[in-house]
């Protein structure tokens, strides 16, 4: 059993090797998106490490302005994506990351208060990219994400954001 599973390992990885697409060394621009606590823009930067791997950094402003709960902050998020191709310009690209976020609560489950709290996250990206022919990437992605911490607004929250990315090459 434990063949069958290193052989399958080694020849999907094989495949997604095969396909891999040569990514631009930069790329900055704008990520645009939200959750179901809210929405937020960030600043994205991307970095190539590899012919088909990348560092994204993304640095945010959240805000909710829901009934229950009131809150704005920022938000720091390193994601390691691995990038392959499916035709042309068309890319996807998925990996593992991690951030720290802190938001400040005007409300909290119909309570009004005025606290800060700050939390480190855990979580991954998965989307779809095109690249045009001049320096323009076209993003669409789905992240979850994994508060952790001990405080009672973050602890052990599971969340998931859905974002558009606009962002220039060079």
């Amino acid at each position: 059993m434990k063949k069958i599973l290193l052989i399958a390992v080694a020849f999907v990885g094989g495949t997604m090797m095969m396909n891999a697409q040569d990514i631009a060394d930069n790329a900055i621009g704008l990520r645009i998106g939200g959750n179901s606590d809210g929405s937020g823009a960030e600043v994205s930067y991307q970095r190539a490490l590899g012919d088909s791997n990348r560092l994204e950094l993304d640095l945010g402003f959240i805000n909710s302005n829901k009934k229950n709960d009131e809150y704005d902050g920022f938000k720091l998020a390193g994601i390691y994506q691995w990038v392959w191709n499916i035709d042309g310009g068309f890319n996807w690209y998925a990996g593992p990351g991690a951030g720290i976020a802190s938001k400040n609560y005007n409300k909290y489950r119909g309570l009004d208060i005025d606290e800060t709290q700050t939390f480190v996250f855990i979580g991954g990206d998965v989307g779809i990219e095109y690249n045009f022919d001049f320096p323009l990437l076209l993003s669409l992605d789905f992240r979850p994400e994994f508060g952790l911490g001990n405080d009672e607004f973050n602890n052990n929250e599971l969340d998931f954001a859905l974002a558009l990315g606009v962002r220039y090459q060079f």
